[in-house]
């Protein structure tokens, strides 16, 4: 993989999801294939997400100690910490009602990463928004 990818929090979470089979196999293989190149992108907003998913209460699919320890191996590809001006952005983005807040808060620090693309299973596939196009990798 040459193009960098943001990784929505979605994607994540189906690689430790034991009720989606299939798309487990395709997020672990997607985080396998642009990790290793050096290429997944993630922000604090991705692994703050992840953690409250993996250990919500009642539908828990790991502790929260194996959350923890899967969360800070996350923070070590690339991260992008959301700052005011992200904020600020996906206010405006969200204005247009196109995008949620969170989602908008997604897109905004995939284009400040610099990405090619966003991997993302609850946004528009094909959506190109400047030079990056979202992506759903389980609609193929």
């Amino acid at each position: 993989m040459s193009d960098r990818a943001f990784f929505d929090t979605n994607v994540l979470v189906y690689a430790f999801d034991n009720g989606e089979p299939v798309k487990s196999v395709v997020a672990k293989k997607l985080i396998h294939d642009f990790g290793s190149d050096g290429n997944l992108v993630l922000s604090t907003q991705v692994l703050q997400e992840l953690y409250v998913t993996l250990t919500k209460t009642g539908r828990a699919m790991l502790t929260r100690e194996d959350a923890e320890e899967i969360v800070n191996d996350f923070a070590e590809f690339p991260l992008l910490q959301v700052d005011k001006n992200i904020i600020s952005r996906a206010m405006k983005r969200h204005q247009s009602k196109v995008f949620s807040f969170w989602d908008a808060l997604i897109v905004e620090t995939a284009l400040q990463s610099g990405c090619s693309q966003l991997l993302s299973e609850d946004m528009q596939d094909g959506l190109e928004i400047d030079s990056l196009r979202i992506r759903n990798p389980f609609a193929y």
